[in-house]
């Protein structure tokens, strides 16, 4: 690659504040002194996933923000550009690349996959991602959140994301109050008839991916009791799985179905498996009353069919947790059978050759696998081509710092920078000290987000 002249300080654009956008500047940052990078989060907080994504009750998975808050240490060289939406109702992807040398995407994959059956469209037929944003105090989730004025509830999936929704649908509000939880959301939970969480899971339970501290999590709730239903498939043996934690997994589900944590509890979380939805059922207004669930069993080369035998769940919510999918992203290349775009370690590319200067980090590069520490590796691939790249990619018609906070302007954005951060960081904390015994409020609301972040008077809540 011929080099141009030399164009440093470099400019690096990195769209999105969750860990995989984080990591990889951290990366930039440390490799080159002479690489600058602007982070941008339409949203007016950063951290992303361990934010929006991390059920409250994990406190030491939410740890992780103390190590990526040492990305912003160098104020010289990093900045945040929160509430700065990039694309629709936003300044335009190309408008922004006049600014920089390369823009690494970490958008992530925000969609619900569907389940494909008849009733879906529901009222109180939602997915795992809307769900969890509710929550975890999204801003695109900020209100009272669906109704839990039933005692049935179904949770579809096999994964971390339905168990942490059996959770926290489960568990008692008392206890959620020691966590960062929206007081609109507390009270929602403190308000909750439900008494039954069912957990389908369409395979036997030599086949679930929970990990296991996930799983065994749930016999430590209060007064909640944890029924194994899997047709006896543990009682008659089952093969050892040759993966560590699926042995544990089968050990610990044994045990319960002999003898079930939290027997007699005031809520039940039921395991099920070898279930699938096949229909879910309105009543007159419209709204989910129950699951019409099919049992399965696992033919000729470990595959699952149905039965044919089905029974019907009482249920006023159901939440489908069975992954998600990327968006596509203006300008960019994207493969819609991955919900991806097509890279070659982070370098975008169309027809199979690089996209100069466009790159991507994390989910929206590899699907959404992997816990979060995946993405330190991932960001640090896509780094380092990021870097290999600089002093080949032609230098931005329009570099310098107050030249893109100008050019937001003129797109009518008013960019949270990361002093204003603070200053939200700073309300939510003294909404936990009112509340006591948590370290944190979430405050939800985006209006009341920036009011918090640009030093109005107005008390967040």
């Amino acid at each position: 690659m011929t080099s141009l002249p030399d164009q440093r300080p470099y400019r690096v654009a990195v769209i999105g504040s969750g860990p995989s956008g984080l990591y990889t500047a951290e990366a930039l940052l440390e490799a080159d002194p002479d690489v600058h990078v602007d982070v941008v989060d339409r949203l007016p907080a950063p951290y992303g996933l361990v934010r929006y994504g991390v059920a409250p009750d994990h406190l030491k998975m939410k740890s992780v923000i103390r190590a990526l808050v040492s990305t912003f240490d160098d104020a010289a060289r990093v900045r945040f550009l929160g509430n700065t939406q990039v694309g629709d109702s936003g300044i335009p992807g190309e408008i922004l690349r006049e600014h920089y040398h390369a823009v690494v995407h970490a958008t992530g994959s925000a969609v619900d996959r569907a389940l494909g059956v008849d009733g879906e469209d529901l009222t109180g037929s939602v997915g795992s991602g809307a769900f969890v944003s509710w929550y975890c105090g999204h801003p695109d989730a900020a209100g009272p959140g669906p109704a839990l004025d039933r005692p049935g509830v179904v949770v579809v999936g096999a994964g971390n994301v339905a168990i942490d929704v059996a959770r926290v649908l489960a568990r008692p509000a008392e206890d959620l109050a020691a966590t960062d939880l929206h007081d609109t959301v507390l009270d929602r939970l403190r308000d909750s008839a439900v008494t039954d969480v069912h957990v389908l899971i369409r395979r036997g339970p030599q086949h679930v991916r929970f990990t296991p501290a996930e799983l065994r999590a749930l016999a430590k709730l209060d007064d909640v009791e944890v029924r194994v239903h899997d047709d006896g498939v543990l009682a008659a043996g089952v093969e050892e799985p040759a993966e560590r934690r699926m042995r544990q997994n089968i050990e610990t589900l044994t045990a319960w179905a002999a003898d079930p944590p939290g027997a007699g509890g005031r809520r039940r979380i039921h395991l099920r498996f070898l279930r699938s939805p096949v229909r879910l059922i309105g009543d007159d207004g419209g709204r989910v009353a129950g699951v019409e669930v099919q049992r399965n069993e696992i033919g000729d080369g470990d595959r699952v069919r149905g039965t044919g035998e089905t029974e019907v769940l009482d249920a006023g919510l159901v939440v489908r947790a069975i992954g998600y999918a990327g968006e596509p992203i203006a300008g960019l290349p994207f493969d819609e059978a991955t919900g991806t775009v097509p890279h070659d370690a982070g370098r975008v590319l169309l027809g199979g050759e690089p996209v100069r200067g466009s790159y991507v980090t994390g989910w929206i590069k590899r699907g959404p696998t992997g816990v979060i520490g995946t993405n330190k590796a991932d960001g640090a691939e896509t780094a380092a081509s990021v870097l290999a790249d600089l002093p080949g990619l032609a230098s931005p018609p329009r570099p310098g710092g107050d030249a893109v906070l100008e050019r937001l302007r003129e797109f009518g954005l008013e960019p949270v920078l990361w002093d204003d951060w603070q200053r939200l960081d700073a309300a939510e904390k003294a909404l936990g000290e009112r509340r006591g015994g948590t370290e944190r409020v979430k405050i939800a609301e985006r209006a009341a987000m920036l009011d918090a972040a640009r030093g109005s008077r107005t008390s967040p809540r």
